[in-house]
């Protein structure tokens, strides 16, 4: 539990420092290609990372999983168990990214803007780019080189930054689209000589010869996979299935790209919490491979007291200073975007409960879960967004987003329930609330000025965790990972 606390903080750092580098690339993109030009944009950039989401991370996380069960006892399989991932993952690549660049002009043609084609078949490099460096992301996470991963995290962020905003000013569209393309690469280099030299010193079985290398079943990951790639390209559906249905039915590059940057802001309680399912589905593997089914209910119990401790202020403050946060990314221009925003950030975090605990399940083998329950919010967001756009526009995108979300939040909870014996705390969840209700109130007293809610907002944020320490809810154990953090630091 020690490490998986430290481990959960490096990794969240990285994953903040790689979110700020990501809403600093929309933040500039969208200031030097305006909102047509970057909606148009958006649009590339979402299909194609949902592509990537179907190939670039199914059968690395099952590679993930099986490592995570054999590197400390049997570290001789470390590279059948690599190899074999490998070669099911090119295949993979090269038969998605030849569709996906050969049917470029039906997708343009479907979104009613024929225009789109050659863009899409430029974003087309960017599958194999990114799977590159994901499946190095995966590999380190199966060995539990956590440290590693967060370092390789921030790596990126800066390459994304540099080459990204970069190529945007100078080549316009295109030009930001190779960067997406280039960043990975240069990510894929400096993982391939980490490999090279920090796995052989840790793992000397990984030295050993082809021939010597313990073979590992294809089948057992595809089996594993299959079902977590649906999971995946549902659950990828469900983020962004809104924005193309703005684009068919609102038939406006103008009100894509507003909508696009609502959805972005709101998404960051989401992306905050994604460093917690990379530890959560390879530390449970462990435990279930174990058989420590003690260990593996204190693992899903702390993840879920995290979620609720700091999803509840995240949520708050971002709806409070909406307006603040979206002209600080995007100027005055996005102004349009803080109604649908407010709703969507309510959306996203009923989400990211589901997805974080889909991860435990995946963990754990019970992949169809997920996926199952991913299907059903892709159907649910198909009817809602045709029944509530036409009517509500931009509101009703995010209001699609918002209810399908609960649904899938309310059921994973009962399945994780039901196969991890978890206790969900009603005075935890009474507190967070009243303290959510508490800084509320409090805001208006303070500065909401363009850049003075940064202060506001942390001043709010460190009031709500007193409220909890002085109701006895905020315990030694919730923050001595960072208290260990900072002591090392020193």
């Amino acid at each position: 539990m020690k490490k998986f606390s430290t481990a959960l903080v490096w990794l969240t750092l990285s994953e903040i420092i790689f979110n700020i580098s990501g809403y600093i690339i929309h933040s500039s993109v969208g200031r030097i290609l305006g909102p047509a030009d970057y909606g148009r944009l958006s649009l590339i950039v979402t299909l194609t990372t949902m592509i990537i989401i179907l190939i670039g991370n199914g059968i690395p996380t099952a590679m993930s999983k099986y490592l995570a069960e054999v590197f400390e006892n049997a570290p001789e399989k470390i590279l059948g168990i690599k190899y074999k991932a490998l070669k099911l993952q090119a295949i993979l690549i090269f038969i998605v990214t030849a569709l996906f660049f050969f049917s470029s002009p039906l997708i343009a043609w479907i979104l009613r803007d024929t225009s789109l084609t050659p863009l899409f078949q430029l974003s087309s490099l960017v599958i194999p780019s990114f799977a590159m460096a994901s499946f190095y992301f995966y590999y380190y996470t199966g060995l539990h080189f956590f440290r590693l991963q967060a370092l390789l995290k921030t790596i990126r962020a800066l390459s994304r930054v540099i080459f990204i905003i970069s190529f945007a000013y100078f080549f316009g569209v295109k030009g930001a689209l190779s960067g997406y393309i280039i960043a990975p690469i240069f990510v894929f280099l400096i993982a391939l000589i980490c490999d090279m030299y920090i796995t052989h010193k840790y793992f000397p079985a990984t030295k050993q010869s082809k021939k010597d290398i313990v073979s590992f079943s294809g089948k057992t990951i595809l089996a594993y996979a299959g079902p977590l790639t649906l999971f995946l390209l549902f659950y990828e559906l469900i983020l962004t299935l809104d924005l193309y249905f703005v684009k068919s039915l609102l038939k406006s590059d103008y009100l894509t790209g507003i909508y696009n940057a609502a959805i972005t802001v709101g998404r960051i309680p989401y992306y905050l919490f994604y460093a917690l399912t990379i530890i959560l589905l390879p530390a449970i593997s462990k435990t279930t491979a174990e058989r420590n089914t003690k260990e593996t209910e204190n693992l899903v119990n702390k993840s879920m007291r995290l979620l609720i401790l700091l999803l509840f202020p995240l949520i708050t403050l971002l709806i409070i200073y909406a307006p603040q946060v979206l002209h600080i990314f995007y100027g005055a221009q996005y102004m349009e975007a803080v109604i649908p925003m407010s709703i969507f950030t309510v959306g996203v975090g009923f989400l990211t409960v589901f997805y974080v605990l889909a991860f435990a399940l995946n963990g754990a083998g019970l992949v169809k879960i997920p996926m199952k329950l991913s299907f059903i919010g892709f159907i649910a967001m198909i009817v809602l967004n045709l029944l509530l756009i036409p009517t509500f526009g931009l509101i009703g995108a995010s209001l699609a987003t918002t209810l399908v979300s609960l649904f899938l939040m309310i059921s994973i909870l009962i399945s994780t329930k039901k196969h991890f014996h978890t206790t969900l705390s009603l005075r935890t969840l009474f507190l967070c609330h009243i303290g959510a209700i508490l800084i509320s109130i409090t805001s208006d007293y303070f500065p909401h000025g363009t850049y003075s809610f940064i202060v506001s907002g942390s001043i709010l944020f460190i009031l709500y965790f007193l409220f909890l320490r002085v109701c006895k809810e905020l315990s030694d154990d919730d923050i001595k990972p960072l208290r260990k953090l900072f002591r090392n630091s020193l």
